[in-house]
């Protein structure tokens, strides 16, 4: 017999306590669905939430960047060091290293001397680096407004 429980098990338990909870404080308007539903997607805006650490290394200057820079296939990290103006290599080994452990990044090494290591996105990766590319291509398409704006704030001062 098995006695480990699913996520999905957890899940539900975890809401419906967290429903009784609040219907005890007479805040009837969570419902064990939306809750469920809720942990399951994740709460950018609670201060624990683990999409956090996640949005922060998509969208550091240098994540979003490197996310950008891969869209365009399989790089090693000098060509990703000349195509991303500005980033130490220490900064770039780090940004990779977090893409990495979040799955956006794939990095495979050459057991050959000296070391060929290349990066290439994942599936996952190819999503994530689409949406920061609308992002990083409304900001150039605006750039115009956007410098005007800042111009005019500064000049309020």
């Amino acid at each position: 017999m098995n006695s480990f429980i699913s996520v999905e098990e957890v899940v539900t338990l975890a809401a419906q306590l967290t429903f009784s909870k609040y219907a005890q404080k007479g805040k009837y308007e969570m419902t064990t669905k939306s809750l469920k539903e809720a942990m399951l997607r994740g709460d950018v805006m609670a201060d624990k939430c683990p999409s956090r650490a996640i949005l922060n290394h998509v969208t550091s200057r240098w994540g979003v960047l490197l996310l950008i820079a891969l869209r365009g296939g399989t790089h090693r990290f000098s060509e990703l060091r000349r195509k991303v103006g500005g980033i130490s290599e220490k900064m770039l080994a780090q940004t990779l290293q977090a893409l990495e452990s979040d799955g956006f990044v794939e990095r495979i090494s050459y057991p050959v001397v000296p070391p060929h290591v290349e990066y290439l996105l994942t599936p996952m990766g190819e999503q994530i680096s689409e949406k920061v590319e609308t992002l990083a291509d409304w900001i150039e398409s605006n750039l115009a407004h956007i410098l005007k704006a800042q111009e005019q704030k500064s000049e309020k001062r």
